[in-house]
């Protein structure tokens, strides 16, 4: 399916369904409270976040001069189909992670149910808009396409992008440039990236589909349990406890990322990041990265 088909996504009716600001009716719960069928409301930080989180690095100006909500959508949509990005987006967008917030505080059975209801409302919308040019938005298994109405679409293989030491490497030198040049947000951004590709990378290496792309804690974890990397009674005490620590690691980049790196711009509760402080966050996520490859090699 050729991927400029997700151009079709670039009208401003379905940018505005898919930030947040269409809403369709109510859905109600089991104890009658009820929330608007809706995608989650992303403000123009939030999608400044989304999308340094899809690689194009935006960074919130609070101080006047963004761009509206719709134009940062677009502009993503744009390099997401040049990157060949939009399922993952799309799947990202659509998760039920990104309803956490909407549907917190009700039983798993109805939070699923509610979820599906609303995804399925949301597609269904989305259709509408598409119908007259024949073309519609399905979800196959776990990728999303747009494709012309009733036609059969065989989803290919993603290619995995290969990671090596030489690309860790890469990535070390560039976050540590950014470093001399005072962008530690930038470094931080680089950081956290890297884990997550190194993370993908090696599930994909195992035949396995990335359990939530965006979210670094779901991925270490599945790394985790496929190379089998939880402590073991046999191995001896200080490298269990070394394990252990990269679980700190993982923790301290992705909320350093979500709060203080350029995903977010300038708020109140921002912390400042001072040069030794990227430092050390640009070397553990690079000597993480490393030891990640290095059990995937050993145990391919």
């Amino acid at each position: 399916m050729d991927n400029d088909t997700f151009s079709l996504l670039r009208n401003k009716e379905i940018i505005a369904i898919l930030d947040g600001d269409t809403k369709y009716g109510d859905y109600e719960f089991e104890d009658y409270t009820t929330i608007k069928i809706a995608m989650p409301y992303l403000s123009g930080a939030d999608l400044c976040a989304l999308s340094t989180l899809f690689g194009l690095p935006v960074t919130y100006s609070w101080n006047g001069g963004a761009l509206s909500r719709w134009q940062y959508l677009d502009n993503l949509l744009e390099h997401c189909i040049k990157d060949n990005k939009c399922s993952s987006l799309l799947a990202h967008m659509f998760s039920l992670n990104q309803f956490s917030k909407i549907l917190n505080g009700h039983a798993a059975d109805e939070i699923k149910k509610a979820h599906k209801t609303i995804v399925d409302k949301i597609i269904e919308q989305i259709n509408g808009l598409l119908f007259f040019g024949g073309n519609e938005l399905k979800i196959i298994g776990n990728t999303f396409v747009v494709r012309p109405i009733g036609s059969k679409v065989e989803i290919a293989a993603p290619k995995i992008k290969t990671i090596d030491r030489e690309y860790i490497k890469s990535i070390s030198s560039r976050a540590m440039r950014d470093i001399e040049q005072n962008d530690f947000d930038s470094a931080i951004t680089k950081s956290r990236t890297l884990l997550e590709e190194t993370f993908c990378y090696v599930i994909e290496k195992k035949n396995e589909v990335p359990s939530d792309s965006g979210d670094i804690g779901k991925l270490y974890k599945q790394v985790k349990t496929l190379y089998n990397m939880h402590n073991d009674a046999n191995t001896d005490r200080r490298i269990n406890t070394l394990l252990s620590g990269l679980n700190s690691i993982v923790s301290a980049i992705a909320e350093m990322r979500n709060k203080d790196s350029d995903a977010h711009g300038v708020g109140a509760k921002r912390i400042t990041i001072y040069e030794h402080h990227a430092r050390l966050f640009v070397n553990v996520s690079v000597a993480m990265a490393d030891f990640i490859l290095s059990v995937q090699q050993k145990n391919p």
